[in-house]
């Protein structure tokens, strides 16, 4: 979403109309899940993906009549053979589709997309509200307020649990991104941090050592922490939709990272070590009072079993495994569905 509209403020600000191209409804299965984007010029296709193939190739070229219509509109696509309109896949499923022409002569689209790219950039969550109508859409502050509207019209809430289609809207929260507190700023860490920052996690990095959370091993982190793992949740106030990686340079802080995160509710605790290691730290942990549960709750030896040596390859394995914590996170809050390619 930052990326699209991004480009929507560079080409309005250079007199391009465009067409936004978003999937407000899917049924079964399907390439890309609700929500998901691409903004087309009249030369094609700029940035973003609805999932490629047929569904997109039909709606790059639909998105291209309404440019030259000057008109927004709402497709179905029905991902079956044998269906009236067969467009060659056979994925099962159905999405809907809305196309939003966007006129470089109206300036709240500018208006919006500096307010919506500013709210990523901040990692302010919220909620862009498109309306079906084709009129301009609108921008939500977590808290229901009003961040962008405009002015001759009346907006109200309309979002639910993620992506909604709701009364001739269709809400969507901003992707402002899970965050990963990075707990030592090794080797792993440093090859783990891109993997991470890739795939749309945010990025904190905590070491003793200053030498280890500098600027040049993590430029991408929006955090980088040199100070004292017995004093961890001092630095971060760590809450029930954190990714936390352990892999500090020793048992002792293994232990004391540990024993302050899991005083807490998290997304994901993984941490790297043998289980010599595991199973020392652990001990210290029950005698400490840490529940056998949340003991239980950390991932470790942390990663997927991919046969990883290199801390490369364990990065990847790493990432592998939140990667899956999350989608499995997102299905339970019916936030996502299996695409097609992939299931």
């Amino acid at each position: 979403m930052n990326d699209i509209f991004s480009r929507i403020s560079h080409l309005h600000d250079k007199g391009q109309d465009m067409v936004l191209v978003t999937i407000i409804e899917e049924a079964g299965s399907s390439p890309r899940g609700t929500g998901s984007q691409m903004l087309i010029s009249p030369e094609g296709q700029i940035c973003g993906t609805i999932g490629g193939g047929a569904v997109e190739k039909r709606s790059e070229e639909y998105a291209l009549q309404l440019h030259k219509e000057k008109r927004s509109a709402v497709r179905k696509y029905e991902l079956r053979s044998g269906v009236e309109q067969d467009i060659g896949m056979e994925c099962g499923g159905d999405v809907t589709v809305f196309f939003q022409y966007i006129d470089h002569d109206d300036n709240g689209w500018m208006e919006l997309a500096d307010e919506l790219t500013s709210k990523i950039g901040r990692r302010e969550a919220g909620w862009l509200v498109l309306n079906l109508d084709g009129t301009l859409p609108a921008l939500f502050n977590e808290d229901g307020s009003a961040a962008f509207a405009a002015e001759d019209k009346a907006v109200e809430c309309r979002f639910g649990d993620g992506a909604t289609l709701i009364e001739g809207t269709f809400s969507m929260p901003l992707p402002v991104g899970e965050r990963v507190l990075l707990c030592g700023g090794g080797h792993v860490a440093k090859a783990l941090a891109p993997v991470l920052h890739s795939v749309g996690f945010r990025i904190c990095v905590m070491d003793e050592r200053e030498e280890f959370v500098t600027a040049e091993r993590f430029p991408m982190a929006e955090r980088r922490i040199a100070g004292d793992f017995s004093r961890l949740d001092e630095y971060f106030n760590i809450n029930s939709n954190d990714y936390v990686v352990v892999m500090t340079n020793g048992h002792v802080h293994d232990y004391e990272v540990e024993e302050r995160v899991l005083r807490h509710e998290t997304a994901y605790v993984g941490v790297i070590g043998s289980a010599s290691k595991t199973a020392s730290v652990n001990e210290r942990l029950r005698a400490a009072g840490i529940e056998e549960e949340m003991i239980n709750f950390v991932h470790t030896p942390i990663g997927l079993n991919i046969k990883s040596v290199t801390p490369e390859e364990i990065a990847v394995s790493i990432a592998a495994e939140m990667i899956l914590v999350r989608g499995e996170r997102r299905e339970r809050f019916g936030k996502l569905s299996n695409a097609c390619p992939m299931r």
